[in-house]
């Protein structure tokens, strides 16, 4: 339905693009709950059961994620799997986190409202570099111009507010901005010229 066509695990790739084993990961963030962003925290064992793919990892997401997953709305329902996070919370590795918190040092999550209301973006700082994660907030370099929003988000108006704060902010200070659902350039700068914002590729 999706045109998912999957080579390799997650494990797989992370090996091999990083060489990093899953099972040195200790941090796993989530930025919300919804099956093409959490569906990487478990993966099925040899029974078939529903298992953390990083075993020594903490699982982080926001309290008020976790409790509309667990409740989701009539309109997103079908984006929530459960099977992508219940397992994680039986084995006590998934941690509720406030809408803003410090992750570790330079590492920060956002809630940005719009997509959902309780969906985070993530902000890395080093010195006085930026790097941040739209996650569903823009999800590709289309996304950047204000009125184009997706038909998933619960709240477009104030998806529109969100981006109209942002997108200026990391144009100005010469961000690295990730669009997460990019598929041709993912990474991307932002430039303002005549109030009009523009991506350019990395």
């Amino acid at each position: 339905m999706y045109g998912i066509e999957r080579k390799q695990s997650l494990a797989e790739s992370l090996k091999q693009r990083a060489g990093v084993d899953a099972a040195d990961v200790t941090i796993v963030i989530n930025t919300h709950l919804h099956f093409d962003h959490a569906g990487g925290n478990t993966t099925l064992d040899e029974q078939g059961k529903a298992v953390p793919v990083f075993s020594n990892a903490r699982y982080l997401v926001a309290q008020s994620e976790l409790e509309h997953a667990n409740q989701p709305s009539e309109r997103d329902r079908a984006s929530y799997l459960p099977e992508n996070w219940l397992p994680l919370v039986e084995l006590n590795q998934l941690e509720g986190k406030d809408s803003n918190y410090e992750v570790v040092p330079g590492l920060r999550m956002e809630t940005w409202p719009g997509h959902n209301h309780s969906m985070q973006c993530w902000r890395l700082t080093s010195g006085s570099q930026t790097m941040f994660g739209f996650a569903d907030l823009v999800p590709m370099r289309a996304h950047v111009k204000y009125p184009w929003i997706m038909g998933y988000d619960l709240y477009p108006t104030e998806t529109l507010e969100s981006k109209k704060k942002l997108l200026p902010q990391a144009a100005s200070e010469g961000w690295l901005c990730v669009f997460y659902h990019d598929p041709e350039a993912p990474v991307c700068r932002l430039e303002i010229k005549q109030d009009k914002i523009t991506a350019l590729p990395i």
